[in-house]
């Protein structure tokens, strides 16, 4: 018999509800996401060869990402605000796909996951390449976020059957 998952988020009168995690044992918590940003090849090629009018685009995203996974729960309204302790965010060009893949892993010792940090970083990265493109390629598309591995909590350890994290 499997057991029935309920919506966390929400109290036994239907309203919206942040989780009580008073109770939950502090654990080492990791979780990774990525998302991708695809582009013209042109413009691939101005991010990798750095000859962008607005300067180096990965070191620009990569603060964003770190600044928007601080600024998680004043963006979602019902995450906990959290100490991270680690925010790491990676991009590696692919060339096939013409496109840009954005990993972020967010840590901390805590009573709540990091997933929803993991994932605003990899949003709020993308979003910056994207903004910094957008004159050169209006096209691009931004796809793929997801979370593709945690740790810690009663949980334990989740990864997503097709990732490999990098």
């Amino acid at each position: 018999m499997t057991q029935e998952k309920t919506l966390s988020h929400v109290n036994q009168h239907g309203e919206a509800n942040m989780v009580d995690v008073t109770d939950k044992s502090v654990t080492q918590r990791v979780a990774h996401a990525e998302g991708y940003v695809l582009m013209s090849p042109q413009t691939l090629s101005l991010i990798e060869n750095q000859q962008h009018a607005k300067g180096d685009v990965f070191a620009v995203a990569r603060i964003a990402g770190i600044q928007g996974a601080k600024k998680c729960s004043d963006l979602i309204p019902l995450c906990h605000p959290l100490m991270l302790t680690k925010v790491q965010i990676d991009f590696a060009t692919l060339e096939d796909e013409s496109g840009i893949r954005i990993s972020a892993m967010c840590k901390l010792a805590g009573q709540t996951g990091v997933e929803m940090e993991a994932l605003t970083a990899v949003s709020v990265a993308a979003l910056t390449l994207f903004d910094m493109c957008k004159a050169v390629d209006p096209s691009m598309t931004i796809n793929g976020i997801q979370v593709i591995e945690k740790h810690g909590g009663k949980t334990g350890h989740w990864q997503r059957k097709e990732a490999q994290v990098s």
